[in-house]
């Protein structure tokens, strides 16, 4: 490893100190999981969650609880008891006023249909509609379902918002979040699925995570795509093999927070950990290399 890799780790390190924290975790939506704890609850959690995980963070957060407030405190269990139909019907009724931005709450009983119609073809939640087949990637397998998904929900803008593909250059930033919180076993992450390759994580790539990464040189990339969260994750996996997307919630919520102005001043940023790697407001940020 070299000097300045080095130090760009141990200034990563530095912020996953300050940001590793409960009181940054009670403004995440992972946060609502934790409500839950069973298992599968907490796949159905994470899979309203993450798909909802977009705009401010508070009133999201209260969006996700008010959505799976109809399922009670079991919400797995609560839709395998009872018939498409009967789900449809009551949450229909229950969510009618529901709203979260783009998504209105027909969106949502689709969505949740679909995790049980998932949930129903494999006895076990949604990990193995996401696991590679024979000569496939992670991606592959994303897309799989994604393009069935298309097929089978709604075409309202909410339900198209919640289905990019991997395959066609997306980000997939909630669908990435939702797979972090299901497979990786590090904090603040549950993972609860054992089967998925974690080498096959990618780094959930929202605005917060691009400007920050293209600060410390993490990628050079200007627009937040598909090719830019991998090369970020190839860039944290240089700093850390084992498990790069540790820095994720630390990246993030640098920006969620408000504490990164987005301009380097000493005034303003020499409290933060990454301040002496940081070269936001020049034109020449430093490429991290092995």
């Amino acid at each position: 490893m070299g000097t300045s890799t080095f130090a760009l780790k141990a200034r990563l390190d530095g912020l996953c100190g300050q940001y590793d924290t409960a009181v940054a975790l009670a403004r995440d939506p992972l946060s609502v999981l934790f409500d839950y704890e069973a298992p599968l609850d907490r796949e159905v959690a994470a899979f309203v969650a993450a798909h909802l995980a977009y705009g401010r963070v508070d009133p999201m957060i209260r969006a996700v609880r008010a959505a799976l407030a109809p399922l009670g405190t079991r919400p797995a269990a609560w839709l395998r008891e009872r018939s498409p139909a009967a789900v449809r019907k009551a949450l229909s009724s229950a969510l009618a006023a529901w709203a979260w931005r783009f998504h209105t709450g027909p969106d949502l009983v689709a969505w949740l249909l679909a995790w049980k119609r998932l949930d129903g073809e494999s006895g076990r939640g949604l990990e193995a509609h996401l696991l590679p087949g024979l000569g496939e990637g992670p991606d592959d397998a994303l897309s799989r379902l994604v393009q069935r998904l298309r097929t089978e929900l709604p075409a309202s803008y909410g339900s198209r918002f919640s289905l990019p593909d991997p395959l066609e250059g997306a980000a997939c930033k909630r669908w990435r979040m939702f797979l972090r919180w299901m497979v990786r076993t590090g904090w603040p992450d549950l993972g609860l699925w054992t089967r998925y390759p974690t080498d096959g994580l990618i780094i959930p790539l929202d605005t917060h995570v691009a400007r920050v990464s293209r600060f410390i040189g993490l990628s050079r990339r200007a627009t937040p795509d598909g090719k830019m969260a991998l090369e970020i994750t190839e860039s944290l996996r240089r700093l850390d093999p084992a498990d790069p997307l540790r820095y994720d919630f630390a990246l993030s919520h640098l920006g969620i927070l408000g504490d990164c102005p987005g301009l380097r001043k000493r005034s303003t940023c020499a409290a933060c950990p990454l301040y002496t790697v940081c070269r936001a407001g020049s034109e020449s940020a430093p490429r991290i290399r092995s």
